[in-house]
């Protein structure tokens, strides 16, 4: 596996790394056992917290170089790789903040003496994805490291400068190699990781394929497992949505880092013939209106995606779309520039035979759907294999929250986009994965939930007053 920048925007390599040897990996797992054994979980919650801090304040200090790294490996908009390391340090901060809270002690009603602790598991595998270099390290670190877990960290092979900085904000911080390590690791050697008895937990964000890889090899080896994994997110539109916001909220969900994220507006359902039209026009015109350009300069409002790989893989999508019926509203072509740009994208008429009905489309590439009712618009939003988020708008806000709940996903928003924030739990159900990251909830997947029940000196056994 080769671990190299390739800056989307030009199609340069701009540098390579190598592959960890066997004995480097060894040396790491050695070095993350014994720091799980005698350091990290060891130090207090306010120490622990005091480093975490640190990271965060390391990120804000230098998020002007370490966006720029971010938009050469993978092509993200400066402003917006801005964004992604302020919500990457708010998150390690609000782990810090609530650790102790979250780690305390908690009381059984309705049983006497019965508390439960959280202790830490041990060594956790991360591998993880290049759309959101630093949040998607940060919402694993944040709580685990908090938790007094250590982490070993594979990231996605065409972003290992992101990889490098983070371990380098990491240990200036204070948090010793052995807390968090990256390793530039193969797949056999991903594998072996997980093998490796010292390693007692696996978290993956990734496609349905790793997923399903990572989860039956952490099952093998009866290891907790928690995925994140594809989307095909529906924005609901129904008859009494206010026209403007809604639009614009539709650009942001589909949008942001251009339609490369889990939980990008992958399609777009509008109630109403009429209303359909006008949303249709308002969405290509707005696509329309994006202007490709150096992701560096502030100006620049459409990004490359991440790798030619990435590009060839949308056009044969949309190909395939095209061929299977569908209308090619705006765009559906490379742009004549250097680098691994794709024109904006609408689809219509996109029906259930069609080859990417149930695909999820990862680029700036929105699928539009014109319904007949409510009843209609919830059936298309449930008709595909994922289930991770999704969104309503409508002026009615009991209606929306019932139509959220109606949407088979882990997470729906009404009147925005699905969004995150550290507070929020993020994750899906259906092949969309499991378990939860952020908020309390991603703090306890990596938990041992110890009971401890004490019962006053003397006591009878359980059951010994029906014996006798």
């Amino acid at each position: 596996m080769a671990y190299l920048t390739t800056n989307p925007a030009t199609g340069e390599v701009e540098r390579t790394f190598d592959t960890i040897t066997a004995k480097q990996l060894a040396a790491i797992l050695d070095e993350s056992e014994d720091c799980f054994r005698n350091d990290w979980p060891k130090r207090s919650i306010q120490d622990r917290a005091d480093a975490v801090r640190r990271a965060a304040a390391i990120i804000r200090e230098e998020q002007d170089e370490l966006a720029a790294t971010m938009t050469r490996d993978m092509g993200k908009l400066i402003g917006q790789a801005i964004g992604e390391l302020q919500l990457s340090a708010a998150i390690l901060d609000y782990y810090a903040d609530t650790a102790a809270d979250f780690l305390s002690p908690k009381s059984l009603p309705g049983a006497p003496g019965a508390t439960l602790h959280a202790q830490p598991l041990g060594i956790l595998l991360a591998v993880e994805p290049w759309n959101f270099p630093f949040f998607q390290l940060a919402r694993v670190v944040g709580p685990q490291l908090m938790v007094g877990n250590v982490v070993i960290a594979k990231h996605a092979s065409n972003v290992p400068q992101c990889a490098v900085a983070f371990e380098s904000v990491m240990r200036r911080a204070g948090i010793p190699a052995g807390a968090y390590a990256n390793v530039f690791a193969s797949t056999d050697q991903v594998g072996s990781i997980i093998d490796d008895p010292r390693v007692r937990g696996v978290t993956l964000t990734g496609s349905e394929k790793a997923g399903a890889t990572v989860a039956e090899r952490a099952a093998r080896n009866l290891k907790k497992s928690v995925l994140e994994l594809g989307g095909s997110d529906a924005m609901i539109v129904l008859e009494d949505a206010p026209f403007e916001a809604t639009v614009m909220n539709a650009m942001v969900g589909k949008m942001n880092n251009a339609g490369q994220s889990c939980v990008a507006t992958k399609r777009m359902i509008v109630v109403g013939e009429k209303r359909g039209k006008q949303f249709l026009e308002a969405m290509t015109a707005a696509m329309a209106s994006l202007k490709a350009g150096d992701p560096l300069d502030p100006a620049t409002t459409l990004a490359p995606v991440s790798s030619e790989a990435a590009l060839q893989g949308l056009l044969e999508q949309i190909e395939e779309a095209r061929a299977g019926g569908a209308a090619i509203v705006l765009g559906g072509n490379r742009i004549d520039r250097a680098g691994s740009y794709l024109e904006p994208t609408i689809l219509a008429n996109v029906n259930a035979d069609n080859p990417v009905y149930r695909k999820e489309i990862f680029g700036p590439v929105l699928m539009f759907h014109v319904v007949a009712d409510e009843a209609a618009a919830i059936a298309l939003a449930n008709d595909v294999p994922f289930g991770l988020g999704g969104s309503v708008f409508t002026a009615d806000l009991e209606r929306g929250e019932r139509v959220a709940l109606a949407i088979e996903s882990g997470m729906a928003f009404v009147n925005g986009p699905t969004w995150s924030t550290p507070q929020m739990p993020f994750g899906g159900i259906k092949n969309s994965g499991y378990g939860r990251e952020l908020s309390q909830l991603g703090f306890g997947e990596f938990v041992n939930w110890k009971l401890v029940a004490v019962a006053p000196a003397g006591s009878m056994p359980p059951g010994a007053d029906a014996a006798g």
